[in-house]
């Protein structure tokens, strides 16, 4: 995802232990049948519709702009699909590397149930390549170099749903430290299954999901904090990206969610005062009241060499923000 916000996954915490921990506040969890057999399959027929056959034997993978042509056996860009059996599937369905129940404003959302707590879900893989990733140990990492713990979508409703039970309470699920969007076929029943028992699903993201896979998502989706890298396609080279994809992405999220946006801003790359202006005026164009992240950026990952962000810059480019939203956040200060 290679986000700069203040949500970074526990280090050296696997899912077991963080289930443990939850567990330990949750009492008694929901029987298995009251949730529903059916959806316990770790395949869906989904994933036949995101890979589409093409010459020399090869399976595109139609998710994201990348279009991996895979051999049977290969993983994408992301480290997380794979060509399996002549189809394109999520490899890390239904494993979670990391597990937290978080305040929802660490994800962040400042203006979606403000005060409340979210379960908050992480695996492994991400379609980009942010040299200063945050959450680097689970978004660059690969099936093999992780400890995870099998969650089926009923598995997971049946955690957030005993944790919504007792305090300090649960909204739903967050899907959030490596890239969620990589997962498709597990957030689409996942998030079904959370709407039926009345819980919410957010996504923390980098909006990098094409259509039709992603309005078919947003119907099942109440919020997301979704991660602008930058306002140039020169950046999202720089991160191996596509901006008008993930605009897209904004624009059609905009009209069916709660909706805020994180910036991380890095001295020298994506710190134009006019970029962040033109960046505002975009998202004003959305809608004024849609919030806007500024987050400070501390080295991490491969991107050692920068100082962090001062918070001078953060401070005044809220203010350049400000000239065209109502909702302008530092972040990272």
């Amino acid at each position: 995802m290679g986000q700069g916000r203040q949500e970074r996954h526990r280090h050296g915490r696997g899912a077991a232990q963080d289930t443990a921990a939850l567990r330990s506040q949750q009492g008694k969890t929901v029987p298995r049948e009251s949730l529903g057999a059916d959806r316990t399959e770790v395949v869906t027929q989904e994933a036949d519709t995101v890979g589409v056959r093409s010459a020399g034997g090869r399976v595109s993978c139609e998710l994201c702009p990348h279009h991996c042509r895979l051999k049977e056996g290969q993983s994408g860009v992301c480290g997380g699909r794979a060509c399996v059996e002549g189809v394109v599937r999520p490899i890390n369905y239904p494993q979670l590397a990391s597990l937290a129940l978080d305040p929802i404003e660490k994800k962040p959302l400042k203006r979606f149930y403000p005060g409340s707590y979210i379960l908050s879900a992480g695996t492994f893989g991400c379609n980009l390549k942010c040299p200063f990733c945050q959450n680097h140990s689970l978004s660059m990492a690969r099936a093999d170099e992780l400890k995870t713990e099998s969650y089926s979508p009923q598995a997971l409703c049946e955690l957030a749903l005993a944790l919504s039970r007792r305090q300090p309470g649960n909204l739903g699920v967050a899907f959030t430290y490596n890239e969620p969007l990589i997962s498709y076929e597990y957030l689409i029943e996942c998030a079904s299954l959370l709407r039926e028992h009345g819980l919410k699903t957010v996504l923390v993201t980098n909006g990098t999901l094409l259509r039709p896979y992603s309005l078919k998502l947003l119907e099942q989706v109440d919020a997301l904090n979704i991660d602008l890298k930058g306002f140039s396609e020169d950046f999202y080279h720089y991160v191996k990206g596509d901006l008008k994809t993930v605009l897209q992405f904004i624009e059609d999220a905009v009209a069916r969610c709660h909706v805020e946006v994180t910036t991380l801003v890095i001295p020298g790359l994506n710190d134009d005062e006019e970029l962040i202006r033109k960046e505002a005026r975009y998202l004003a164009s959305l809608s004024p009241q849609l919030p806007l992240h500024l987050s400070r950026f501390f080295p991490r990952f491969k991107l050692q060499d920068k100082e962090p962000t001062p918070p001078q810059t953060i401070l005044r480019l809220c203010e350049v923000a400000f000239e065209s939203l109502q909702y302008v956040y530092p972040g990272n200060i």
